[in-house]
């Protein structure tokens, strides 16, 4: 009696089931080609002087066919409209061995990272590569203080990167200064604007925060673009002189790199050197980061993290936790922005827009807010997945969006969801992504 109730059951939930999956195929193929009409269907050409639009309404169809139908299959097999499941949590021994698992790539990813430039086949495209991959793992290391560490939404980090590549451009093209005198003064000016955003916002938490920092970035932008006469303008900064090896010139004369050391000229020994520059400011920037989590300091902005009010009956001074970190972090930004503006010889406003803001936070949420490790895999990830979609550009943006979503869905708390706590009492254990709130402060 109990089988053929079941079955019964069964029987009827069938074609309900298959109609509201396939009632939310359509809706989504909707939105799907809502989306995809001006950013599919439509491509501005020039012809003859004056910019046209050629329509591809194949794309399209293709597009929402695939939406549909993807939609459709997994309503029927993995997700199933109105039945709600039980959260999945990885369970501590799988955070056990993925921590594991991580003390040992981690030193196998500095040996490779040491090694690359001397592998075999690896050429000037890969160095070159490296070098940007290099310089946003860097600046996530830099914004996870901000982020993953105290817990403070900040949408203007890109703001301090552009502070350092402007205060190192026009100390070293103005004053002759060197980049080595150069690097410490465009990070500590990066610093101090990291403390004067720190002030206003003190009593800001969440989504105000991130709406303030935001408006910090663009006035930032705006005041470059605006403030010609010193910053150039939409023009920007050319002539942006090279760093020296131990003051030698990577130049083809008798007193260049070359010479010096008995080696024959070629243009790839200061991509190297660039390489290894960026490379030890990177892990400068995460001995760094790692040490502080130790101190009282990184303590103070895990609590505030957790819990702001519970911090402060604790007595911990907010104000001058927030500070720092928005100091040290800015910091950071400054150092790579001053390498970012060695390395081009020339920069402008347009490099230092909203958009470089949101794929650094990209990389901090995406590799787990808070985890060194995570953040690196990130940015390779996202970096290096970059340039091997360059040759699709229309679609580089999409699967960009598709990737980010997806990681949303199976792995909500980034790539690396377990934590190393900074004290333990008789075992290092790890800490599920799960148990920390991060991103509310």
């Amino acid at each position: 009696m109990a089988a053929a109730t079941d079955a019964a059951a069964s029987t009827s939930a069938g074609p309900s089931a298959l109609a509201a999956a396939l009632r939310d195929a359509l809706v989504t193929a909707l939105i799907a080609l809502g989306l995809a009409l001006p950013m599919m269907g439509l491509v501005t050409v020039q012809d003859a002087g004056s910019l046209g639009l050629e329509p591809h309404w194949p794309r399209v169809a293709i597009a929402v066919a695939v939406v549909f139908v993807g939609r459709f299959v997994l309503n029927l097999t993995l997700w199933r409209p109105g039945v709600r499941k039980p959260k999945t949590v990885v369970s501590p021994r799988m955070e056990a061995r993925l921590m594991k698992l991580a003390r040992y790539l981690a030193p196998a990813a500095i040996a490779i990272a040491i090694a690359l430039p001397f592998l075999p086949g690896v050429e000037r495209y890969q160095v070159d590569l490296g070098i940007l991959i290099l310089t946003y793992v860097m600046l996530g290391w830099g914004l996870n203080i901000v982020v993953g560490l105290a817990g403070l939404l900040d949408l203007g980090y890109v703001a301090f990167y552009a502070v350092g590549a402007y205060s190192y451009a026009l100390l070293s093209t103005h004053f002759g200064l060197s980049f080595w005198i150069c690097l410490p003064l465009a990070g500590i000016l990066a610093a101090f604007w990291g403390v004067i955003l720190g002030f206003p916002v003190l009593r800001l938490r969440g989504d105000y925060l991130a709406i303030v920092t935001l408006a910090f970035g663009e006035i930032i932008r705006i005041v470059l673009l605006n403030w010609w006469w010193v910053t150039g303008g939409p023009n920007g900064i050319t002539g942006i002189p090279k760093p020296s090896f131990f003051g030698i010139d990577f130049v083809s004369g008798p007193d260049g790199f070359a010479q010096t050391f008995g080696l024959k000229f070629s243009g790839l020994h200061r991509i190297i050197f660039m390489y290894y520059l960026i490379l030890a400011l990177a892990l400068l920037t995460n001995f760094v980061t790692i040490r502080l989590r130790r101190l009282p300091i990184g303590r103070a902005w895990e609590a505030m993290r957790e819990d702001e009010i519970a911090c402060r009956s604790l007595g911990i001074n907010t104000v001058n936790t927030k500070l720092t970190a928005f100091a040290i972090g800015a910091m950071f930004a400054g150092f790579a922005g001053s390498f970012f503006a060695t390395r081009q010889g020339f920069i402008s406003p347009e490099s230092f827009v909203f958009m470089e803001s949101a794929l650094i936070l990209a990389i901090v949420v995406l590799g787990g807010m808070g985890s060194q490790f995570g953040v690196a895999v990130a940015a390779v990830v996202m970096i290096g997945g970059f340039e091997l979609f360059r040759e699709f550009k229309d679609y580089r943006m999409i699967v960009f969006g598709l990737v980010m979503v997806l990681i949303m869905v199976w792995r909500p708390r980034g790539l690396v969801s377990s934590r190393t706590p900074s004290v333990f009492l008789k075992e290092k254990k790890a800490i599920s992504g799960a148990l920390v709130q991060e991103g509310h402060g």
